[in-house]
């Protein structure tokens, strides 16, 4: 008879190793929700079936309802890899000791922007003109609808606590526009990329609104993979986003739901600007 010990070892194992490798066959993907969560449902879904040919992994998306959500989900080991903004990724750099790695960004976060806006019949021409109104930013965590805006707000001599009659935050980019349009602010900001889609789309809020000012450049978005994620899965992962290219039929559709010309690898350092920015508003330590 054999040693029941040594079987019950033996089979331990053997679960051990299996559930290993039903982990690795599932690639767990989630993004801030900066949009509503239809519309990154949507977004994703035709980049998910293209990651689950290019890796052989069984690609699933899990939406969140907060931005912190994201950042712990990384840290846990709960998500393989996210959709970040450039504070949401300084938050998980931070929040991993390093660990969360960007991978690539779209060429247009290189050069990102936001824009304020402000009703069609709003009487403001300039940032100033904004002084004692009622003022929305996006979601607390929002690299474009928040931490960078409220930056470049302070900048130009603008408090928002100080300066802004109240000041509210809708949670979302697209939100913001319908904030604005329904008269709930005077004024707001969101990222450019969204503004842009909405006003494409002939968006009903977006027609109701007007841009009033747009910020200087500054790196965000990116794709980052948790502490710890295979090399070789990574590199994987990271050759198959720069090989998107909106030429190839197969590949249009990908890039233009994710508003992307092409990807082009990115680096932590590249985030150190908005961390310095998340610091010098108090936000992180």
């Amino acid at each position: 008879m054999k040693n029941p010990i040594r079987l019950a070892l033996a089979l331990s194992l053997s679960f051990a190793a299996f559930g290993a490798f039903a982990q690795a066959t599932v690639l767990r993907v989630s993004a801030i929700p900066d949009e509503a969560p239809t519309e990154l449902q949507r977004k994703f879904t035709p980049l998910g079936d293209y990651l689950k040919k290019e890796t052989g992994l069984d690609v699933q998306f899990t939406p969140v309802t907060d931005y912190a959500a994201v950042v712990e989900g990384l840290a846990t080991n709960k998500i393989d890899m996210a959709w970040l903004g450039g504070f949401t990724f300084v938050q998980a750099r931070i929040r991993t000791h390093g660990g969360a790695t960007p991978i690539v960004q779209r060429a247009e976060d290189e050069v990102f922007t936001s824009k304020f806006i402000v009703p069609t019949a709003s009487t403001a021409r300039t940032l100033a003109d904004l002084k004692g109104k009622t003022f929305a930013f996006g979601a607390p965590s929002s690299t474009s609808g928040s931490l960078m805006p409220r930056y470049y707000l302070l900048q130009a001599g603008i408090d928002p606590e100080k300066d802004f009659k109240t000041v509210a935050f809708s949670g979302a980019h697209d939100a913001t526009v319908a904030f604005v349009a329904a008269s709930r602010a005077e004024a707001g900001v969101l990222n450019a990329s969204v503004w842009e889609k909405l006003s494409e789309a002939r968006n009903p809020n977006a027609a109701k609104v007007r841009v009033l000012a747009t910020t200087p450049t500054y790196h965000d978005y990116n794709w980052t993979v948790r502490p710890g994620l295979d090399p070789a899965l990574t590199q994987k992962l990271t050759q198959a986003f720069l090989k998107l290219d909106p030429a190839n039929p197969a590949h249009k559709e990908i890039m233009d739901l994710q508003r992307a010309s092409r990807f082009v690898p990115t680096k932590s350092s590249n985030y150190d600007g908005i961390e310095a920015a998340a610091k010098s508003a108090g936000l992180v330590k």
